[in-house]
């Protein structure tokens, strides 16, 4: 087996298909054996990926735009998709089977600020036709002080990731209203990137082939079967087994995860859009800049943004 190493920016079954190529061990079927690890402030993915410490990593597009922004030419780049829409929840503390987007205006809204699901969640409030100023927007910092700030009561919604909404009401604290992939649309969310020498190699291509087989898996597989392999590997374990395949089945309810994982130009403009509407962008960047075709899919991908995935071997 030879090693290869795996980077999250965040652990959440939104990455489910990222996360499966090690629970399903399709990995393992190519001969390669993972070691998944979690970006720390002190030790980031484009620093594991150039000191050589990350072959992989899940990331989004949208990291690459600062760069763009200041002219300079990446070395580190995004070759398949995970999430092709925003995979975050708005919870509220108490149930509203009618709820619409205005009823945020003058709440207590606790608002992951990270700068890609903050700038989502701009976005889907200006497609809801509600003006971001009117809400008591919090910031409690990182996903673990948000959610105990909810738990704490201060806020009246709270917009996470899952499994933690899904968590929260499964104690009856909190309650699924909205789901931001319905307010944003398609879009470019969340990706898988490395460098540019390493999507050269056997090991990206025997890489690509496990991931292509794994998103065939989430998709097509009964959430729970998904739940309990991830929690035969470790995954998830303080997650109760049921709130975990509630999760699974609302992102494939969703659409998030696509049996293509060719990072769509359609969704890579819509990010575009998402970007330019909060002021982080000044200006469009090329979709190749950012973004390759995964390893194996060949110049026909490259060329029409879709392509057949890489035979056995290549």
């Amino acid at each position: 087996m030879t090693q290869i190493n795996l980077m999250a920016l965040r652990h959440s079954a939104f990455y489910s298909p990222y996360l499966m190529t090690i629970a399903g061990g399709y990995l393992r079927d190519e001969g390669l054996e993972p070691r998944y690890s979690l970006a720390t402030p002190e030790h980031g993915v484009v620093e594991a990926i150039r000191a050589g410490d990350c072959h992989v990593a899940q990331s989004a597009v949208a990291t690459s735009f600062a760069a763009l922004e200041r002219g300079e030419t990446l070395d580190i780049v995004h070759f398949a998709q995970i999430n092709g829409r925003d995979g975050f929840f708005l919870a509220a503390r108490k149930p509203d089977p009618y709820f619409s987007w205005d009823k945020l205006v003058g709440q207590r809204v606790l608002v992951d600020h990270f700068f890609q699901p903050l700038a989502m969640f701009k976005y889907a409030l200006h497609r809801m036709g509600v003006d971001y100023a009117a809400l008591q927007v919090i910031d409690a910092g990182e996903v673990e002080a948000m959610e105990r700030a909810f738990r704490a009561d201060a806020a009246d919604y709270v917009h996470l990731q899952g499994p933690l909404p899904q968590q929260l009401a499964h104690e009856g604290i909190a309650y699924v209203v909205a789901t931001l992939g319905d307010a944003v649309g398609p879009v470019a969310f969340s990706s898988l990137c490395a460098s540019r020498d390493w999507l050269g190699s056997d090991m990206a291509r025997a890489f690509m082939r496990a991931y292509h087989k794994s998103v065939g898996y989430v998709i097509a597989a009964p959430a729970e079967e998904i739940a309990a392999r991830m929690h035969e590997v470790g995954f998830f374990i303080t997650i109760h087994r049921n709130v975990l395949t509630e999760t699974i089945n609302a992102y494939q309810r969703l659409g998030c995860w696509e049996a293509d994982p060719m990072i769509s130009r359609h969704g890579y403009e819509n990010l575009l859009r998402v970007f330019r509407h909060s002021g982080l962008i000044q200006r469009d960047h090329a979709y190749e800049l950012a973004v390759v075709p995964p390893p194996g899919w060949g110049i026909r991908a490259a060329a029409s943004g879709r392509g057949a995935p890489p035979a056995a071997g290549d």
